[in-house]
């Protein structure tokens, strides 16, 4: 039971997995106890899930950022959006710090995370009349490293010819 509960408080995801299965294997193995071990199973599987969904919402919002970094030549709102980065990898790293199993999917949930930051820059770029062809095909074809993505890098200034400077 200790190294349960030191699992809980190392790495809580890696912890929700063990309990759940160790739910189930409960509930296979015809216990008398009158619980919902199959519904008690995907509950804690749900806030292994919660984690998770916290984690990939920082590296959405890592890389939207990043991207209007790299290509919004609008001057005002560049300070905010740097220290939005900043916020979400603070976040991230406390996370990976709470959950270390999760460092082990970072990559994967960086390169899932994509499609949505690309979705979502898009989006933006274009309310503010700064996506022209070019910039669109630039912002569909923009990917980032993990270390890109995890540490202080930021992508070089575009030039401020043309767009709004907002």
């Amino acid at each position: 039971m200790a190294d349960t509960r030191t699992l809980y408080d190392e790495d809580f995801v890696a912890w929700t997995k063990q309990q759940a299965t160790a739910l189930r294997t409960a509930a296979r193995s015809g216990t008398n106890q009158l619980l919902d071990w199959e519904n008690l199973a995907e509950e804690v599987e749900d806030l292994g899930r919660s984690v998770r969904h916290e984690l990939r919402s920082q590296l959405t919002r890592i890389q939207r950022h990043l991207i209007k970094l790299g290509l919004s030549p609008a001057r005002n709102p560049r300070r905010g959006w740097r220290e939005s980065v900043r916020e979400a990898r603070s976040q991230i790293e406390a996370l990976l710090n709470e959950n270390p199993s999760l460092k082990s999917e970072l990559d994967r949930f960086i390169a899932e995370q994509l499609a949505q930051a690309i979705k979502l820059a898009t989006a933006d770029l274009e309310d503010y009349g700064e996506l022209n062809p070019t910039k669109r095909n630039a912002v569909c074809s923009t990917s980032f490293t993990a270390d890109q993505v995890m540490s202080d890098w930021f992508p070089p200034e575009p030039s401020r010819s043309g767009g709004r400077q907002k």
